[in-house]
């Protein structure tokens, strides 16, 4: 079954051209729950690119084609993640679609649960002195989704450290000066970063 369920999830995400995927093992971490009020033990975590003419002409602060992307893509994550827990719910397992971009806090600005880290326990990327989820293939330039689920798939290797080195381009290129410099590692509280 777990072959079958693999392959299946590469199928799906071929089919609606994801490249940048992989699968959380979310085991001890405070998750959504199935029908039964188990935790979910796994997430299917991807990423979608920002366009990166837009993303080139934020330097100075956000735009209105910046505004206009980022809903495009978030609306589109939405539908996609909405999809994917329907497939898996029909194919006979459990799924929950977290939403893309929806804060249950905001004066920390965080949601339920973080989806960087279920993209970094996916092993899509690691998050950078810059507190975003940095990528091999876009750099900070993505935006996520996440479904929890019970469908049995193996799970990516974890990223347990930052691959930025001694780059600090993020750290000076704020205009805010909010980033501190420090290097991510898992369970680094936020206010380490900011």
């Amino acid at each position: 079954m777990l072959t079958e369920s693999a392959t299946w999830l590469s199928a799906w995400m071929i089919r609606h051209e994801i490249t940048l995927w992989g699968v959380a093992d979310v085991r001890g971490f405070e998750v959504s729950t199935d029908s039964r009020g188990n935790p979910y033990p796994r997430a299917v975590s991807f990423a979608l690119p920002m366009n990166p003419r837009i993303m080139a002409q934020i330097q100075n602060g956000p735009n209105q084609a910046y505004a206009n992307e980022y809903a495009w893509v978030n609306e589109r994550i939405a539908g996609l993640s909405a999809d994917l827990a329907r497939s898996i719910v029909n194919a006979g397992a459990e799924a929950e679609a977290l939403a893309a971009s929806k804060r249950t806090d905001p004066v920390q600005i965080a949601g339920d649960f973080p989806h960087k880290t279920a993209a970094t326990r996916a092993g899509l990327g690691w998050i950078g002195r810059n507190c975003q989820l940095i990528t091999r293939p876009y750099g900070p330039w993505v935006r996520l989704g996440t479904v929890f689920t019970s469908l049995d798939l193996p799970s990516g290797k974890p990223l347990v450290r930052s691959f930025c080195g001694r780059c600090m381009r993020c750290v000076e290129a704020c205009p805010a000066g909010a980033l501190k410099g420090a290097s991510w590692a898992p369970g680094l509280p936020r206010e380490e970063i900011l």
